[in-house]
């Protein structure tokens, strides 16, 4: 029996439990197979990764230190054709009062308008795009 796909919008707000983020925007993007979180300052130390989160629209977030000890290197595809190799992690997203495992590139998206991205791998089977939509999620959790 086939799961109900939950439909999530263009754009939404989610928390990272596990990173201790709330309500952090997020862009929805069935182009992308990846999901990513933007950070600057990636580097590894004694055997894990440290980045920093950026995100001026959130400023109790904004410039916060994440470590991760479980990493792996992978290589992704960007939009404008680049192959470029990014740190890879595993965290939780909460989306509709629910925890779903996540994995998320560590990118530099300075120039880009939302701090996370949710790719194909991380929508697949769970979720459909309404496009017309926005915060969903976020909606849901304030009533």
């Amino acid at each position: 029996m086939a799961r109900k796909k939950i439909i999530i919008g263009r754009t939404d707000r989610a928390d990272f439990p596990e990173l201790r983020f709330l309500n952090i925007d997020i862009k929805v993007d069935t182009g992308a197979y990846t999901s990513s979180i933007h950070c600057t300052n990636i580097a590894e130390e004694d055997g894990a990764i440290v980045a920093t989160f950026l995100d001026p629209m959130h400023p109790k977030y904004n410039d916060v230190k994440m470590y991760f000890e479980d990493y792996e290197i992978t290589t992704v595809r960007s939009s404008n054709g680049m192959i470029e190799k990014r740190y890879e992690v595993q965290s939780i997203i909460r989306l509709f009062k629910k925890d779903y495992k996540i994995t998320l590139t560590l990118s530099d998206r300075i120039a880009m308008r939302y701090p996370v991205l949710l790719g194909r791998k991380f929508l697949s089977k769970k979720f459909i795009v309404d496009p017309e939509l926005q915060d969903v999620s976020y909606l849901q959790t304030q009533s």
